[in-house]
Parts: C-alpha cells; sequence; structure tokens
C-alpha cells in the first residue's frame, strides 16, 4: 500500500494572533504579514511532485490561507468542519493576559485531557475530531497528498496523537502561524517527517 502523506498548515498570522483567543468567532482575517505568510508557504508546497487535495476549516482565517496553497498547486479548496478551531465556549474572545490569570489556566498548561472550556468543546473531544478528520480525508485520498488547513491547538492534538504523545504534553509541540507540519500514513502506522517547518524545503523530508 502506497503511502498517504497529509499536510497539516496553520493559517497566517491575524491582528489578534498572540493577543487573544479569538475560537470560531467569525469576521477575523489575515493580517498583511499573514497573507504574505500564505504566499510563501504556498510556493513550499507548490514544490512537490503532487498534491491531490487541499482542505480547510470553514473560518475565514484558514480560509484566506488555503486560497495560494490552492491556487499554487490548482486544486479547488474544499471546506471541512472537522478541522475547526476547538470551541473556546465562553472564553472565546477573551484576551490571553487575562485568561493566565484565571486559577483554570493552570489546568489547561498541564492537565488538558482534564479540562473543558465553559460551555465549549473539552480538548479530548477537540483532538477526537481531529483525528477522525484526518484518518477521514487519508481514506479518501489513499496513496495521495493532501494539504488540511486548520489552527494550532487541532493541529498540535493531532501530531500528539501521531507521535503516540499523551494529550496532556501536547503544550509541549509549538505550531507557528503557516508553519507545515508533516504526517505520512504507511502499513506500520503514522511517521511525522516534520512539525512547525516554517522555512524548510518541503521536497527532501521522507522517512530515513
Amino acid at each position: 500500500m502506497d503511502a498517504t502523506t497529509v499536510l497539516l498548515v496553520r493559517h497566517g498570522r491575524t491582528p489578534t494572533t498572540g493577543a487573544t483567543l479569538p475560537g470560531r468567532a467569525k469576521g477575523l482575517h489575515l493580517a498583511p504579514e499573514g497573507l504574505e505568510q500564505a504566499r510563501v508557504a504556498a510556493g513550499r508546497i507548490a514544490a512537490l511532485t503532487r498534491v491531490d487535495a487541499v482542505y480547510a476549516s470553514p473560518l475565514d482565517r484558514t480560509r484566506e490561507t488555503a486560497a495560494p496553497i490552492g491556487r499554487a498547486v490548482r486544486r479547488r479548496v474544499r471546506i471541512e468542519p472537522g478541522l475547526l478551531e476547538c470551541d473556546f465556549g465562553g472564553w472565546t474572545g477573551r484576551a490571553l493576559k487575562e485568561l493566565a490569570e484565571l486559577p483554570e489556566w493552570r489546568t489547561v498548561q498541564r492537565y488538558p485531557s482534564g479540562f473543558r472550556f465553559p460551555n465549549g468543546e473539552s480538548f479530548t473531544e477537540m483532538q477526537n475530531r481531529m483525528v477522525a478528520t484526518i484518518d477521514r480525508l487519508r481514506d479518501r485520498h489513499p496513496g495521495g497528498t493532501v494539504v488540511a488547513v486548520s489552527h494550532a491547538d487541532p493541529i498540535k492534538a493531532f501530531l500528539a496523537h501521531a507521535l503516540g504523545t499523551h494529550l496532556d504534553l501536547f503544550q509541549r509541540i509549538v505550531v507557528s502561524p503557516c508553519s507545515v507540519s508533516i504526517v505520512q500514513f504507511g502499513p506500520s502506522g503514522p511517521v511525522v517527517l516534520a512539525a512547525n517547518s516554517t522555512g524548510d524545503d518541503l521536497t527532501v523530508l521522507a522517512p530515513s
């Protein structure tokens, strides 16, 4: 069986990156820097020999990141709700500095598998959703290469799963704006070829 390769791309920088927790709030677009990051990411991905499909979370910032990738590889961007950001519930839109003062913040960082956002999603539900979504996409494109444009926490949670790392350690994984992380699936399971890649030549990445 030929291996299926999934490129997980975080959306580009927005005006709120690093300052607030935007979650699933609508109307947040890429900043000029984010648009440039998306253009660069598209060029890196276009250098690959083959890209079979490009998927994106429904939010504006992921769709805007996916658009130049789709153009570069000549694939229509398909919207995939399973790639959505975590539902932060009552924390949506709040400043990170403010949230860091809450006693629950320690749980988010140290014991995320035991935390549910107020009126929102749990980290475990988010990870299960992301794993099921990527499984569905790779089953749809066996032996192919798929681009999935998503958000930091879902990508980090999926990488933890692929690495066989407990969800409580997923905060140790860094996924920067417009970084590319690559997971290849073969008969023996997943192999993480890259994580948080922002400037490397993607064409040389392969299992050793």
